[in-house]
């Protein structure tokens, strides 16, 4: 069996009630995890804003830019290139070898971003700098693990905004049980969009929330 064939999961598509197959689609566009370091950076504000408190909204409002920029729009960007120039042959990326550059470009603007917001000295709470660790460090596991199997970078980002929430739930005084508990909802209905469209086997799955957990969890102690 080829690589490729060992890549690609068992379809379940057909199987699957069309309505629901739709809504699978568009969770899983939805919950892109593109979009993740910009939703949860928003998220972990919102949550917590009286640590953003010092903060002129002017450059706060210069931060999230930057990270829509570096985080979101870069990544897409050269994703966007890389079809026309042959690196990959589909922007759904069904193989795990296709995710391969992809994913390298990501970790550099992930390290940037990550590099830059740990760069500013004072001003810059705690929690952002342990999110945007967290996030580099889990490309760069996504990216070794793709190397054996297609781990789903989906579950992965919801995996993540769990971990960062356990983060808050330990440094805030804020209680965090409420957005804990939805954004497991969250992170569930994201696995079973993924499980119904047949992206990924069930290990992968639940791989991808695992590291993405850890990871947070490990930045925290690394930063604190």
């Amino acid at each position: 069996m080829s690589e490729e064939q060992r890549s690609v999961p068992r379809p379940a598509v057909n199987k699957q009630p069309k309505a629901l197959v739709v809504f699978a689609h568009i969770v899983s566009f939805i919950c892109h995890p593109v979009f993740s370091p910009l939703v949860m950076a928003f998220v972990v504000y919102k949550l917590t804003p009286a640590g953003f408190d010092v903060l002129p909204p002017k450059q706060l409002g210069l931060w999230f830019i930057s990270i829509g920029i570096t985080a979101v729009f870069f990544p897409l960007f050269s994703i966007g290139l890389m079809k026309p120039l042959g690196f990959i042959g589909s922007y759904h990326m069904p193989t795990a070898r296709e995710r391969t550059i992809p994913l390298m470009a990501t970790m550099i603007f992930y390290f940037w971003i990550s590099h830059v917001f740990n760069s500013i000295p004072g001003a810059v709470p705690l929690i952002f700098k342990v999110l945007f660790l967290g996030n580099f460090w889990g490309v760069i596991i996504l990216f070794l693990i793709n190397i054996f199997t297609k781990i789903s970078m989906h579950t992965a980002a919801a995996g993540s905004m769990i971990g960062i929430i356990i983060v808050l739930n330990i440094t805030s005084p804020v209680n965090m049980v409420v957005p804990l508990f939805a954004a497991i909802i969250i992170a569930g209905i994201i696995g079973t969009a993924r499980s119904i469209l047949g992206a990924h086997q069930r290990g992968d799955i639940w791989l991808g929330y695992i590291i993405g957990i850890l990871v947070q969890l490990v930045a925290y102690v690394y930063m604190k």
